[in-house]
């Protein structure tokens, strides 16, 4: 047991030294404060947080009032260097951490009194770190400084300003042929939503996902084909990218911004994300590095989600379900794709259908719901 012990203490002091330090001065005891999938409320000593492994992590926080009411969440984004010693400050008026760079002097002469100081800092949760990495495994550092909003943090509440319908986030201009009678409750009810738009530098810099599934020009037969496979828009998309594989990066990173942040705007985003990849066919062939990969990372996305949240994503609109029986098809009628992808994908589905009930049987059975997409010649 001693031996145990002193091993443990050199770890430890092996950890604080190459691992990264986040030191947050003056933050208000009480507050909601997190790194990746865990949070505590603070107490009046906590200074920040050691033996961050380095890597990719989202710190995470939320003030708090007298009558123990949460303020919107609020993070950052942060690939930590080996023995990084990184120092914030929280700003009192704003509530908030400051964007302000602390002097040099202090940063350093709190890394001077780095023992004394260890005492007041909080532990990496180790315990969580392995679902951490399994979950943004494909978040790498040049995604994250992309991605990232201008003002340095994600809101789960964002700055909004008016703007004028062409410019709304919904896009595009009304059009005044046609029929309100003709518009869908969900429709009417957004068009009585005041303009509004993301301030400026506060939104997450995600990449424009295509505004259409066919190229200019498409005759309305290549539009039809189009509109049933959207390997097209999914290759545009993939195109725009400085690697391939950064499209699961960025499903990654929007998931955990909606699940640690409670941004709805990421969540927004992970679904049109799905919706592009289970859409496309005669990509999967091509792009089967992706497929592999994109299964893994929803699966793994699955086990974290929210019970509350589950019930309304599988259940009520069961858009996962929904999409990723149209990609079953496409991969088992598929005859390009390998027989180690179709093997995968058919393991997969029995996971899901053990886990969740989902029935995946028939899948080349069109329902109603799924039939073609009729396109317009007006």
């Amino acid at each position: 047991m001693a031996r145990e012990g002193e091993r443990y203490r050199n770890l430890s002091a092996r950890l604080l030294v190459e691992d990264a330090t986040l030191v947050v001065l003056n933050v208000p005891s009480g507050t909601e404060f997190g790194i990746d999938l865990k949070s505590w409320n603070t107490d009046h000593s906590f200074k920040g947080i050691k033996m961050i492994p380095p890597g990719f992590h989202y710190v995470h926080y939320s003030a708090v009032n007298e009558f123990g009411e949460t303020a919107p969440k609020i993070g950052f984004l942060h690939t930590f260097k080996k023995s990084e010693f990184l120092v914030r400050r929280w700003d009192t008026k704003e509530e908030d951490l400051s964007s302000e760079v602390v002097p040099e002097e202090i940063v350093q002469k709190l890394k001077d009194n780095l023992k004394e100081l260890n005492r007041y800092l909080g532990s990496y949760p180790f315990d969580i770190w392995t679902q951490w990495k399994e979950l943004t495994n494909h978040v790498s550092p040049s995604l994250i400084e992309r991605c990232s909003p201008i003002c340095g943090f994600v809101r789960s509440a964002l700055e909004l300003e008016p703007c004028s319908d062409a410019m709304r986030p919904r896009g595009g201009v009304s059009n005044p042929k046609k029929r309100r009678s003709a518009l869908t409750t969900e429709a009417k009810e957004e068009e009585l939503l005041p303009d509004l738009k993301p301030r400026p530098g506060t939104e997450l810099r995600l990449s424009k996902l295509p505004d259409k599934n066919y190229p200019d020009g498409a005759s309305p037969t290549e539009i039809t084909r189009h509109s049933l496979d959207s390997s097209y828009a999914l290759n545009t998309l993939i195109n725009t990218l400085t690697i391939p594989m950064e499209i699961i990066g960025e499903l990654q990173l929007v998931f955990v911004c909606f699940l640690v942040g409670q941004n709805l705007d990421a969540f927004e985003h992970w679904k049109k994300q799905i919706y592009l990849i289970c859409g496309a066919d005669s990509a999967i062939s091509e792009r089967r590095d992706i497929y592999f990969e994109f299964m893994k990372a929803i699966e793994i996305q699955l086990t974290h989600v929210p019970e509350d949240m589950l019930c309304d994503i599988v259940v009520n609109n069961n858009f996962v379900y929904y999409n990723l029986r149209i990609l079953f098809a496409n991969i088992e009628i598929n005859s390009e794709v390998d027989g180690l992808l179709k093997s995968y994908a058919s393991r997969f589905c029995e996971r899901l259908t053990k886990k969740f009930s989902w029935d995946f049987c028939n899948l080349q059975d069109e329902n109603e719901d799924e039939a073609p997409v009729v396109v317009s010649l007006e």
